[in-house]
């Protein structure tokens, strides 16, 4: 028994160490050249097919400006709305993360939990649960970083939260809105879920605020206030209402100069085929370490990942062919404390590949049990088919690598065989009751001044 209270306490103990991390020095410069308090409101912006996570902060002037970009270490499924239970998508749209959806209990060391499905999913009869930003490089149907990189994240959430936050966005679109992918996406199935998605960035990137998200008819609307007497219902069609004139001058003229472009690029841009089947995406810079691990093969163009990649972790099926498909530059070393790290987009796996092996299981603890931060509650927001994609081409030799052994010749180094996926259901799902469960988010009664009060222990049960 006395044993069983040791490792007890010590499970306790590495919680705690993981959920109250302090800020490294870098971000606390980077933070302070950028005119940003730590304790400042934050947003955070997922573009799936770059395979890159942004978060975003509110500088001295009051106005979100980026912080810093992350590259995503694994994401599954393919560009789309995650639609039903077990299909591996990881969600798009509009999400509120407050306290209690904040995990340091987590299998995947850190997590926070997306809140799938919000209202708009809802409308369309959407399942799933538990889909979140975790750490380990694993995904079935989240968006995974490193343990490094959710420790951040993680830290700056917490800050906020101090500093009187009590919910933050994440926008999660499938590729970045610009001219370019909407003219290569243009005969997408989803496209018109895309358009209203595009809404939402529109709003944010003329206003650089947090647009307020609603939804009525089935789907989102921003900055929107409904006239007296309506309200939004996301299964009723919407009322009349109105938006800030000024916003919605400088959101139409936007939108406008986007469509222009796209009719403009359109003939000349080859469409990007429906693809299916495909097992998500992987950053290029995780990938080139990948192989360096796992093949031996050096890419000296990408700097080192940012963060620990386990053995178990897998890249999507087709993801080299892909990376070399992409027109962007290679990501580069970031200056500390001054740039924003990597650029380059996401592969995407090919159609008709068999899924990469499973990551490792999820045990019990991954569902936020009490881990409410010391915030009053704050109400939150209220399959698609396509054509075939041709078969890829059979991809060319890689070329030898200076002082590399050759690909051919090179034997994968061992790595242990990944254990079987749970179904999503069981993904996240608490341990048992009588567990010992400890938080750095205990629930209280309400908010002094713009402070969460912690217990003196840190957690509670």
């Amino acid at each position: 028994m006395a044993a069983l209270a040791l490792a007890a306490c010590n499970q306790t103990d590495d919680v705690a160490r993981r959920a109250n991390k302090p800020l490294p020095p870098e971000m606390l410069s980077l933070m302070s050249n950028k005119g940003m308090a730590a304790d400042s409101p934050i947003l955070v912006r997922i573009f799936k097919k770059e395979a890159e996570l942004e978060v975003w902060k509110v500088n001295s002037e009051g106005q979100y400006a980026l912080l810093k970009t992350y590259p995503i270490c694994r994401w599954s499924g393919e560009l789309g709305p995650k639609v039903k239970m077990g299909d591996r998508q990881a969600p798009e749209g509009f999400y509120n993360i407050t306290p209690g959806q904040m995990n340091p209990n987590s299998n995947y060391y850190l997590s926070f939990n997306l809140g799938f499905p919000n209202a708009f999913d809802r409308s369309y009869g959407r399942t799933g649960e538990f889909l979140m930003v975790h750490g380990d490089c694993s995904s079935a149907g989240c968006y995974a970083m490193t343990d490094e990189q959710i420790s951040e994240i993680f830290s700056l959430a917490r800050e906020s939260f101090a500093g009187g936050q009590r919910s933050f966005q994440v926008q999660a679109y499938p590729f970045r809105m610009t001219p370019k992918n909407l003219a290569r996406y243009r005969n997408n199935p989803n496209m018109a879920f895309w358009k209203n998605l595009k809404e939402g960035n529109d709003h944010f990137e003329v206003t650089r605020q947090e647009p307020k998200v609603a939804v009525c008819g089935r789907r989102y609307v921003f900055d929107a206030t409904p006239t007296p007497g309506g309200r939004f219902d996301s299964d009723a069609s919407c009322p009349s209402y109105e938006v800030p004139p000024e916003i919605e001058s400088r959101v139409a003229a936007k939108d406008r100069r986007d469509a222009a472009q796209v009719a403009a690029l359109a003939p000349n841009s080859p469409v990007a085929p429906v693809r299916t089947g495909s097992d998500g995406g992987m950053h290029p810079v995780f990938l080139a370490q990948w192989k360096a691990q796992h093949e031996g093969r050096t890419n000296l163009a990408f700097a080192p990942a940012p963060g620990t990649m386990p053995d178990t972790t897998r890249p999507p099926v087709g993801a080299e062919a892909d990376a070399a498909d992409s027109d962007a530059p290679a990501p580069q070393p970031e200056p500390a404390a001054t740039s924003v790290a990597y650029a380059a987009p996401a592969p995407e796996a090919p159609a008709g590949a068999a899924p990469a092996p499973a990551p490792k299981p999820t045990e019990a603890g991954d569902v936020p049990r009490t881990y409410e931060l010391r915030v009053a509650p704050q109400p939150q927001m209220a399959s698609t088919a396509g054509t075939p994609a041709p078969k890829p081409a059979p991809k060319a030799a890689p070329k030898p690598v200076a002082n590399a052994k050759p690909a051919t010749t090179a034997k994968p180094a061992a790595a242990p065989a990944p254990k079987p996926q749970a179904a999503e259901a069981k993904e996240h799902k608490p341990g048992s009751s009588s567990t010992l469960v400890s938080s750095a988010f205990a629930e209280p009664p309400s908010m002094t001044g713009s402070s969460p009060v912690l217990p003196t222990s840190g957690f509670s049960q």
